[in-house]
């Protein structure tokens, strides 16, 4: 029986550095890599950007701006703040007009829109474990939303290797500030990629 224990034991020892090692071998910031356009592979330019009308900019920039303070809730574990946060970009992300977008960047930006509104009508009647998890795929969603639309701010995305199998999310700040743990393990990520 004692073997048996010490054989469970050792892998899950093993397992347990690894992910430590995992994050703080991952707060390094390392070279980032362009965006890309992962929909359709392509690397996104400066011209793309330009093509943007300035209403386009100004809808995006607010759904952007309004993500970020949800973000920086959940970095400070503040449940109720990420509550009426989620609430507010549920309100923008409903209210985002895509009609002066190509025909199929409308059809990706409406589905978007769509996953993403109720990601953070969860987030904001759920308790903070739970708005962790829908933000793991709002995020997803704005960083989708950005390759389309495209942004003037310069942003990082961010990826944490232990939350739920790697997570990435976006950033004003190169500096790491982990939203899915929080304080209890706040710098745990790196930097994957810088846009702009």
């Amino acid at each position: 029986m004692k073997t048996i224990r010490q054989k469970l034991i050792i892998p899950t020892i093993a397992i347990a550095l690894v992910s430590v090692t995992a994050c703080k071998d991952g707060s390094k910031n390392e070279p980032a890599a362009p965006m890309s356009n992962e929909m359709y592979q392509e690397p996104m330019d400066d011209k793309d950007d330009m093509s943007m009308s300035d209403n386009q900019d100004a809808k995006a920039e607010a759904i952007l701006k309004d993500y970020f303070n949800l973000k920086d809730a959940l970095v400070g574990d503040d449940n109720d703040k990420a509550k009426e946060m989620g609430a507010t970009l549920a309100n923008t992300l409903g209210s985002f007009d895509a009609s002066s977008y190509s025909d199929s960047e409308q059809q990706d930006l409406k589905d978007i829109m769509e996953d993403a509104v109720e990601h953070a009508e969860h987030i904001s009647e759920s308790d903070i474990a739970h708005q962790r998890e829908h933000f793991k795929v709002l995020s997803k969603d704005v960083i989708d939303m950005v390759a389309i639309t495209g942004t003037e701010m310069k942003l990082y995305e961010q990826f944490c290797p232990m939350y739920d199998g790697g997570t990435a999310w976006l950033s004003t700040k190169e500096e790491v500030r982990n939203p899915y743990y929080g304080s209890p393990m706040l710098k745990c990520g790196k930097v994957q990629r810088e846009i702009n």
